[in-house]
């Protein structure tokens, strides 16, 4: 597999992710949605949705992040604390297959992603 087949195949698996999360109501969507941005190495994966003070002003509120690290060929996840800090997602910080952690977040056993 070359490099654009894999950056391919990641944007895949990033968007059904997403696309697993959104609500299927397009009025809802306005209140809350899910969105991600991709570089080609890191991933976030975020909340959609109006500031709490202003809901005029959107605003994107990320809640994890996946970085693939090419040297060792890992993926390594990480949770956004209520400090605004990334950390290290203890129970499986890293892996060599990126659906597995995208299925720790959606299993989110220890309320870090989505409390």
């Amino acid at each position: 597999m070359d490099k654009k087949e894999l950056i391919s195949m990641i944007e895949i698996q990033l968007k059904s992710f997403i696309d697993s999360k959104r609500p299927k109501d397009a009025e809802v969507r306005k209140k809350l949605d899910f969105g991600y941005s991709w570089d080609g190495k890191t991933a976030l994966l975020f909340e959609i949705r109006p500031q709490w003070n202003d809901p005029t002003n959107i605003v994107e509120l990320p809640f994890a992040k996946l970085r693939f690290v090419k040297a060792a060929k890992i993926w390594k996840l990480y949770w956004m604390r209520g400090s605004g800090k990334w950390e290290a997602y203890e129970p499986k910080p890293e892996c060599t297959n990126l659906q597995l952690l995208l299925d720790e977040i959606d299993h989110d056993g220890y309320g870090c992603f989505f409390g």
